[in-house]
């Protein structure tokens, strides 16, 4: 078969996407090439996932540790920005689409795939992520979602996707219940269904949270932290100096401990419905008010107040998967001028 006939697919390693490199292909009678890029979620070794999809049926894995890439050139300008989506929500699985998409587009060029395919649903915001960002980086590819083809897309619940599996011969590591949806990288980790889809319900936070404990599991003690910033980037913890992504996954494990950045949030989703999500966001959170110290005592009024103004529109074009833009560029630009100040180290206090 010709490598113009490949598939790019977004490859997670989950149940979902496993069964859609067999169906794709099916469907399509073109090749399937697996692109799996590893932002920070943790979980399985990428060699794991990458020998899973050519078990499913891949021609190609091709697997991408983007985890200092991802932190550096997207988590760090919205730090910088102090994005908060609506003024509450800060910018969780937005920041690590545009990413995914780069690695999927480059994985394309260097397969011969003229089509993309992701998992998304026509609920969610990422399916206008992934393709806004495909539209923009290489027009030319056509995007297939088969979660959202629904009078073709034959499975109705996970046991129909396991079962495919079993006629197909593919043993996978999963069972059939429902649970949560989970997402997760360095930033965040962020959960929704069941319960939570019920405002009134209260969410079982012990049964959820995968960076931490809940405020009433922190312990009764105090975290004292010295986080070293330089040009507005965070360089060193307690006096030690690290590379974003490792002191992200730091601060995170140290806020979880502590029951730090906790939200329970209901959003307006691009495509016109409201989403409730619990979100766990310690690092983020301990970093934003670091931030918030320096730039109190180095900016000048006027300063802040044109930021706070165009932190609002960053967010946004965040949120609604606009990064591959030129306004974007352009705010970005500004809120690293304004940044090139922060210079210092900052002393911080976590107690539940």
């Amino acid at each position: 078969m010709s490598s113009k006939d490949r598939v790019v697919l977004a490859y997670s390693g989950g149940l979902d996407t496993s069964v859609a490199i067999g169906w794709i292909g099916e469907q399509t009678g073109r090749e399937v090439v697996a692109v799996a890029v590893d932002v920070g979620q943790g979980g399985e070794d990428l060699e794991v996932i990458r020998q899973r999809a050519l078990d499913c049926g891949a021609v190609e894995a091709y697997v991408a540790d983007a985890r200092d890439e991802f932190a550096s050139e997207y988590c760090m300008p919205a730090l910088k920005a102090n994005a908060l989506y609506e003024g509450k929500y800060p910018l969780v699985s937005a920041l690590s689409r545009p990413v995914i998409v780069k690695h999927l587009v480059k994985a394309a060029r260097e397969f011969g795939a003229t089509t993309v395919a992701h998992g998304c649903t026509g609920k969610g915001n990422d399916q206008v992520r992934f393709e806004l960002s495909i539209k923009a980086l290489a027009p030319e590819l056509k995007v297939i979602a088969p979660w959202r083809m629904t009078e073709l897309w034959p499975f109705r619940s996970r046991e129909d996707e396991l079962a495919y599996c079993r006629q197909k011969g593919i043993d996978l590591p999963f069972d059939a219940s429902h649970s949560y949806s989970h997402d997760r990288n360095l930033w965040h980790s962020s959960h929704e269904g069941l319960e939570l889809e019920d405002p009134a319900q209260e969410p079982m936070l012990e049964e959820l949270l995968l960076l931490g404990v809940s405020p009433k599991q922190a312990p009764d003690a105090e975290t004292l932290l010295r986080i070293g910033f330089e040009k507005g980037v965070p360089v060193s913890l307690n006096g030690k100096e690290m590379r974003l992504s490792e002191l992200l996954r730091r601060l995170n494990e140290l806020g979880g401990n502590n029951g730090i950045g906790i939200y329970d949030l209901v959003e307006d989703r691009v495509v016109g419905m409201k989403a409730r999500g619990i979100y766990e966001i310690p690092a983020v959170t301990i970093l934003l008010k670091a931030q918030s110290c320096l730039e109190a005592l180095v900016l000048d009024r006027e300063t802040l107040e044109t930021k706070r103004t165009l932190s609002e529109k960053f967010a946004s074009l965040l949120y609604e998967g606009k990064w591959f833009t030129p306004l974007r560029e352009a705010l970005q630009a500004f809120f690293s001028s304004t940044q090139e100040l922060l210079t210092g180290e900052v002393r911080l206090s976590l107690y539940k």
